[in-house]
This record gives C-alpha cells, structure tokens and sequence, in this order.
C-alpha cells in the first residue's frame, strides 16, 4: 500500500473515530452527498437574522471555482427562545427553501429551534453546521474544506475561489484566516460606523502589536472568516459550544498544527450593527460603545507588548543557556508576576527534556506559552501595571515601529493603512 493511500486510510479511520465520539449527536441532514460531491462546504449559523437571503446572495453571486460547492444554513434557537422568535425562524426557513431552488449552488437548510437552553449559541450552531460538513466529506472520502460564514455579512465575488485555490495550493495547510473589513459609511446611524472603525483598530492593533512582539500565532480570529480542512477539524476536536468567543479558541487549536495562513487575496465584510445575540463580540462591542456615550475607543497599553517582546525574545536563548534562574530574574516584573519562578523554571525544563533540537525546543515552548495564555498575560498586564489608552495612542505608537509618523492622522487611515499593513504579513516561519 502507498504512502498516499495509508494516509487516506487514517484519515478515513480519524473521521470515524471523530464522528462516533465527538460530533454533535443529532444528524440533521440525509443526503447521499456523492450526487453533489462538494469539495468545499460553507457553514452559516443564523439567529434572529432579518436579512439572511442578502448574506446568501453575496456567496450565490461568487465566482464559480474548480470544485462543487455546498451551502449549510443553521437557523438556531434555544428552546427558552420566545414563541414570536421561532416562528421567525419557521418562516426564514421557508423563505429560504424558496429562494434556493434553481440557485447554482447546493443549499441546505436546518431548523432547530430547541437546542438545550445551557448551550444554546453560536458556537455549538457552527458545530452543528460543521459536523454535517464532515459527515458529507466522509460519506464521498475527500478531505474537504469548510468555511465559516455569518449570516449577516457579505463576500467579494472571488471568495470561494480564493479558498479553493490556497487549499489545493498546499495539502498540508491545516486552515486560514480570511482577511476581513467591516463597512466604515451605510445605512446605519453614524455612531456605528465611529464605533466600528475603534474597534477595527482595536481587533487590528492586538494582532499587529502580538506580531511585533514575536509572538508567532498572531493571527486574527474572526468567526465570520475563517476556514479549515475537515481532517485538523477532528483532529483538533471539532468546533466548541461556546455562547461567544468559539472563534478564538477553535483557530488557537488550529494554529500550532502549523502551516496557517492568511488568505489575502480576497474580503469578507461583517456587519457593523449592534446586537445583543453574544455576551462579546462585534455586536456587544458596538452596542456597550454607544452606550457608553460614544467615548474614545480604548485598546491594551503598548508597554504590555514591549515587556512581551523583551521576553519573547529570549526564548530561543532558552534552549542553550544553562542559567535559568538568572534569565528569569532579568525577565519584566510584569512578565515575572504573571509567570510564577517556579512554575516557568519547572515548565522550562520540562520543555527541554521533550526537545532534542533548538528549534523544537521553540516549538514545544509555544505549545505552553500559545494564543490562550497570551491573552491571560495581556489582560493580566493590563489589569495589574498597564491601563488601556486610547486606539489613537496605541496605533500611533505601533507605526513608529515601523517608521510611520501617523499622528496627525484620522482613525480612518488609520485603518486603511492597518488594513494593507495586515494584507502584505505572510506569517511566521514556525
């Protein structure tokens, strides 16, 4: 038997193993997928969308690519929900049913207005959707690519292509994150649209800041825009129920596989509106903004980033120096106090022992020190010696890193420039 067709075996033999013990156990869909034979599946969780038909519209109006494309929907409710809302959700079921028939792409709807009230959200909604993705590529025996859509946002048209082509470019890619932007002008009031272009910044700021630091899993995390092969989904365990943030730490799962990327060359655009459908996230952010009077958009200290860099810095030292105690010592005191001696000491040789080579010593140590704990040490930094400035401080500090004098700048350059800034980073060599 080939290399080729032993690695096809365990895959088959992973998804089984995926599909028996940890999918969501209610199988929602019966179809004999090999009529369609999609290579690429989009999954769109909706809850209380008004305008769902308009996200499925922009993803209709793409680009044919090389592969079959199929559409998952997942119209969700908790059964706590409301009686008024479930019958929305019945008659966008509907709506939707009517609007697919004679499309170019395969749609395929699922109502479930009674999920358990505990785990109710969006998170355990995209699980729903993905795990049906999976069952479709395991049923045809491909090793397909799902890709995370909101259905409140829209696409550029080369979308699906772009997707398609970066997967079929590298077999080894595990996922990417797709570039993305929300609307800065529209239809809704102005105070939306400041709001978003602070908390754009803010999004943007955190990753560009983590990049300059060193840290070699900064990538953005947006659920909206995000894909990845089926067989790191199960290999990493699938999608989280999480109510909010399910986005965040699925794609930190995903990174460490290595090979992750940032797929530039097109844009999905998520919804600058409020909501109050997730306890954080686009929506509460815009909402808790304009409640709070529409204030200066706050963002981390850049000093939380240059202790972290002053350490990160160091982690190669690590693997050849024989003095620990005295590299610790001369660690920041905020890095210090977040990383106990003794645990860090313990931890580090621990490390040490697993590696026989520097640059897996590296890897194994950002395996410890990943996505997770780096977002426990910003907060930590911000909470105990560092307080949020001002997006508008905070970015004008990043461009000096790079030479860029932006002071006299509007946050709307500010972003624009971010934004190109965040289209030309290629990623980390780890």
């Amino acid at each position: 038997m080939g290399d080729q067709a032993i690695g096809s075996l365990r895959m088959l033999e992973s998804r089984n193993i995926y599909l028996e013990r940890y999918a969501y156990a209610k199988q929602y869909l019966s179809i004999d997928w090999s009529e369609q034979s999609p290579t690429l599946i989009v999954v769109l969780p909706s809850h209380n969308e008004p305008d769902l038909i308009s996200s499925l519209e922009s993803i209709e109006a793409c680009l044919l690519p090389q592969g079959a494309v199929s559409i998952v929907v997942v119209i969700n409710a908790s059964q706590n929900a409301s009686d008024a809302l479930k019958a929305f959700h019945v008659e966008t079921y509907r709506h939707c049913q009517e609007w697919a028939v004679g499309k170019r792409y395969d749609y395929h709807f699922i109502l479930e207005n009674e999920l358990p009230a505990k785990h109710a959200g969006v998170g355990l909604a995209r699980k729903i959707g993905m795990d049906e993705a999976v069952r479709a590529f395991d049923q045809i025996g491909r090793d397909g690519v799902i890709l995370c859509y909101d259905a409140d946002s829209s696409c550029e048209p080369n979308l699906l292509q772009a997707v398609e082509q970066l997967f079929d470019s590298d077999p080894t890619i595990p996922g990417c994150s797709i570039h993305y932007e929300h609307p800065m002008s529209g239809d809704l009031p102005g105070g939306h649209y400041t709001g978003i272009i602070g908390y754009e910044l803010h999004l943007r700021y955190y990753i560009d800041a983590l990049q300059y630091a060193g840290f070699p899993y900064a990538y953005q995390t947006i659920g909206s825009s995000m894909a990845t092969r089926a067989s790191a989904y199960m290999k990493q365990g699938g999608m989280n129920r999480r109510k909010a943030g399910e986005d965040f730490y699925f794609l930190h799962r995903i990174i460490p596989l290595g090979n992750f990327k940032n797929l530039s060359a097109t844009c999905i655009y998520p919804s600058a509106r409020r909501s109050d459908r997730v306890p954080f996230g686009t929506g509460k952010a815009i909402g808790d903004w304009l409640e709070g009077g529409e204030k200066p958009y706050m963002t981390y200290h850049p000093t939380v980033f240059t202790d972290l860099k002053l350490f990160l810095d160091q982690v190669e030292i690590l693997y050849e120096q024989g003095t620990e105690e005295v590299v610790y010592e001369g660690f920041p005191a905020v890095v210090r106090s977040f990383v106990s001696k003794e645990l860090f000491l313990k931890k580090l040789k621990e490390i040490k022992s697993q590696s026989t080579t520097g640059e897996l010593f590296v890897k194994r140590f950002y395996q410890w020190f990943d996505g997770f704990k780096v977002l426990k040490y910003v907060h930590h930094a911000r909470d105990t010696c560092y307080p949020n400035v001002t997006v508008d401080e905070a970015t004008n500090w990043l461009f000096t890193t790079q030479g860029v004098k932006s002071d006299l700048w509007s946050l709307e350059d500010k972003l624009v420039a971010l934004r190109q800034w965040d289209k030309q980073w290629s990623g980390p060599s780890i």
